[in-house]
């Protein structure tokens, strides 16, 4: 029960890890995961992902505390409890976030994660297929284990949202994983020859027919840690409490709601806190669990005017033809995620890059599985890309099998509020547009009659729910940063042989998914990890709207 290399976690870093640090053969590697096994159709098959994000075989069932500025709702928080972690249950969405992001992160003490640093390792990672739709073959990479493919976009509803778009007087693009994010076009999702691409498919089960990677399914308890030095992992199996040795080091990928919680128990985190449950301190980081960020999003819905939504397909007969389909032929309607247009926007002139996302989708319905009962209508999911609120992840109890104490703190500031309100009638004067003219009927949600900004604000309190993107509470930074967790290496400082490496260790949160940040994040810190020169720099320049300082388009 031993390797050089014991990883904590089977997600999207995770799995990106265990490929590269097995690779060259000379390094044994242990991944512990407390989930089973991500073959069923539910988690396979693209277009069920409604599934097993809802289901307790596959997901930790996390909920958030009651949320102060929401009206007190507990909001779900969804977290992959299965082999490839949330790759396998998110909504396959590919966006590598804004160069101005990760320029952020450099900025703020992570030295070596500017854009121009983890720009080579997107491209490593990537196997890109454009399908003919477009897109810049220089910015892409063609070789790698991820396959990120696109949507056929047949439906005329996903032309008409990238027309509107255009008509209300903003860019297009071809590619918002290249040179240019800004604008509406095509999305890109982790899907391949009809399949989800999750992290355990494009890594993990390559990696385990190597002799030197296995998994081990198992609840990781705590890191154990001597001396000031992490020596292995204490896990809990079939009601046996066991102890997994680290020949060179313990590596923590087990989410922004795991992760956190893992090095609490371990010794290592705000020392009153831990004082509080009886935990003995190891090191005492004020940062562990702090700096919890999120995206939020509403669904502005509009009722069809046209029967050519996915509505027709919502009974019982049509899913299971289509079910049927994919699982022999691995083609038709299950093969995407529907979602196959996107756009970028800003919110108001002075704002340098995109802080408005936009998931477009041919139907009204939401993330439980439930349609609108106006029938058919489609809708764009849109929310703020920064805000300001922060949140916090913190122990219920000393006992390895409680959950944690999840307070995101959403919309704490007015600009919360504000940048909400123009979200709303942005997309409203898009839906507005001539491109939409055969198709928009009335407004199902909000709903026309809401205007003012107190009735808009009654509504988000109610209607706003989290996109799934929580990140950020074992925050990497400089050595000297008394809220960092990890340098910029990925080691958590005060203890040897130590790493953290998944959304966990953003400094602030990236534009759009967080599934490619995390991956890149794992093939990043593998690097680090073997002590290997990191990939040169990229010479690409990102554009940056020429008027962004006077214009919001």
């Amino acid at each position: 029960m031993n390797a050089d290399f014991v990883i904590i976690g089977a997600g999207s870093a995770g799995c990106a890890m265990a490929y590269r640090l097995s690779e060259d053969g000379k390094h044994s590697v242990l991944v512990i995961e407390y989930g089973g096994t991500d073959m069923g159709p539910f988690i396979q098959m693209p277009a069920a992902l409604s599934y097993p994000m809802n289901m307790k075989t596959y997901d930790w069932g996390f909920q958030s505390e009651p949320e102060p500025h929401l009206n007190g709702r507990k909001l779900a928080t969804p977290r992959g409890k299965v082999i490839g972690g949330s790759s396998s249950i998110n909504g396959m969405v590919y966006v590598r976030g804004h160069a101005k992001d990760y320029d952020h992160w450099d900025e703020s003490g992570a030295k070596g994660w500017a854009y121009a640093d983890v720009l080579p390792y997107f491209k490593r990672m990537e196997n890109w297929h454009s399908g003919g739709h477009g897109g810049d073959k220089s910015w892409r990479g063609r070789n790698g284990p991820l396959h990120v493919s696109r949507g056929p976009r047949k439906n005329p509803l996903f032309k008409a949202f990238v027309d509107a778009g255009r008509q209300a007087g903003y860019r297009t693009t071809d590619d918002y994983n290249g040179e240019q994010q800004e604008g509406f076009g095509p999305m890109e999702q982790t899907v391949h020859r009809g399949r989800r691409w999750s992290a355990a498919n494009a890594y993990l089960h390559p990696a385990l027919k190597r002799d030197n990677c296995n998994v081990i399914r198992a609840l990781a308890r705590k890191v154990v840690i001597e001396s000031g030095r992490a020596v292995g992992v204490e896990i809990e199996r079939n009601g046996k409490v066991e102890i997994i040795s680290a020949n060179r080091e313990v590596i923590v990928a087990a989410s922004s709601i795991n992760s956190p919680k893992i090095l609490m128990l371990s010794g290592i985190g705000p020392k009153d806190h831990l004082h509080e449950h009886g935990i003995q301190l190891v090191a005492d980081r004020a940062g562990v669990g702090q700096n919890l960020q999120d995206h939020l999003e509403i669904y502005l819905q509009i009722a069809s005017l046209k029967p050519i939504t996915l509505y027709r397909y919502w009974n019982l007969f049509s899913k299971a033809r289509i079910g049927a389909q994919w699982l022999f032929t691995k083609t038709g309607l299950g093969t995407s995620n529907q979602f196959e247009s996107a756009a970028f926007i800003r919110s108001k002139s002075g704002v340098p890059y995109p802080d408005i996302q936009y998931h477009f989708l041919p139907m009204a319905v939401r993330y439980d599985g439930q349609a609108a009962a106006e029938g058919h209508g489609f809708q764009a999911h849109v929310g703020p890309m920064r805000s300001n609120s922060r949140g916090s992840v913190t122990l219920n109890s000393a006992d390895p099998k409680q959950a944690p104490k999840i307070q995101f703190n959403y919309m704490s500031t007015p600009e919360d509020w504000e940048d909400f309100r123009t979200c709303i009638r942005l997309t409203r004067e898009i839906f507005e547009q001539t491109a939409f003219g055969k198709y928009a009927g009335k407004e199902i949600q909000p709903g026309k009659s809401l205007q003012s900004d107190q009735e808009l604000d009654d509504f988000l309190r109610d209607e706003v729910e989290s996109a799934y993107h929580p990140c950020g509470t074992c925050k990497m930074g400089a050595a000297t940063d008394p809220m960092a967790v990890v340098d910029p290496e990925c080691r958590v400082i005060g203890v040897d042989s130590l790493r953290v490496a998944d959304s966990s260790i953003f400094p602030r949160i990236t534009n759009g998914n967080l599934n490619a940040p995390s991956i890149m994040t794992g093939e990043k810190a593998a690097d680090h990890i073997l002590g290997k020169q990191p990939l040169a720099r990229s010479n690409e320049k990102p554009w940056v709207h020429p008027s962004w300082k006077t214009h919001q388009r």
